[in-house]
């Protein structure tokens, strides 16, 4: 599933496509969005802004589609004269007069007035968020000792979008590992050392990601890596999907573990468990 720093490309690519311009047509595949469509015709595009893992689209007379990509959705945008990808299902468009704006796969898309989207049930309950131009430490940091999330283990709330949005799978364990934090510790384990840690990885990691197109690894040793013909999937993260890999920091082993349902990568020697 995309995570926050690839919706966030999307949305800005979808934003550059769309702002200001005149929906001339827009399409759904989904028959209870259908009749909506026909209000949003002739409307002015204002704004695409990325919310966590959603993107909401906003015209200008007080209208928001509210899509998430969820595993497989993807967005594309497309010259007028282009066919769209074949091996996709559209499910839904937005024409302008140069290009065309596609969503393909994706099936978590609703329609809502401007003033209520904040009562969607995945906006409402979303967390701080990471890649939000105004967010600092401090924002996460007060999240972090936020006494609702005390007692839950890191490998499962680093999941929840309710606490920090836009992490997902990638990122816990490349945030876990930065912040040099076992898998299975709380934050009421943590001293404020290590949640300071938390946090500075938690936001750094979350924008070098969206910053570098996915590398989250540090850009030295990337680039040392790159250099020496090492692919960009080996040689992005520090940890997630090196199984049986050197640690980059101390050459130990690199461990995949399942927690909360998915895959989670771990340095057996830097992420020791401790209780503070």
């Amino acid at each position: 599933m995309p995570e926050g720093p690839e919706i966030k490309r999307s949305a800005d690519v979808l934003a550059a496509a769309l702002n200001g311009k005149r929906a001339r047509l827009v399409e759904f595949a989904f028959p209870h969005l259908v009749p909506h469509a026909p209000r949003m015709q002739n409307q002015i595009v204002t704004r695409v802004e990325p919310r966590g893992k959603a993107i909401l689209t906003h015209f200008d007379h007080g209208i928001v589609i509210y899509s998430h990509n969820q595993l497989y959705g993807q967005w594309r945008v497309l010259k007028r004269n282009h066919a769209p990808q074949p091996g996709l299902q559209i499910r839904m468009a937005i024409h302008t007069d140069d290009v065309i704006a596609v969503l393909y796969s994706a099936s978590d898309i609703s329609v809502w007035p401007s003033e209520q989207i904040d009562e969607h049930p995945y906006i409402a309950k979303l967390g701080v968020e990471l890649l939000g131009a105004s967010t600092t430490i401090a924002n996460v940091l007060e999240q972090i000792n936020d006494v609702r999330f005390a007692r839950k283990s890191l490998a499962a709330l680093l999941l929840d979008q309710g606490f920090l949005a836009g992490i997902g799978n990638y990122l816990r364990s490349e945030i876990l590992f930065v912040a040099r934090i076992h898998y299975a510790a709380r934050i009421a384990d943590l001293n404020a050392a290590k949640r300071l840690r938390l946090a500075e990885a938690a936001l750094n990691l979350t924008r070098q990601s969206y910053q570098t197109r996915g590398i989250t690894n540090d850009m030295a040793i990337a680039q040392k890596l790159k250099k020496q013909g090492v692919s960009y999937g080996r040689y992005r993260h520090w940890v997630f999907d090196r199984d049986g890999e050197k640690c980059h920091v101390c050459a130990g082993p690199i461990e995949r573990i399942d927690v909360s349902g998915r895959g989670l990568y771990r340095c057996m020697r830097c992420q020791v468990a401790c209780k503070t």
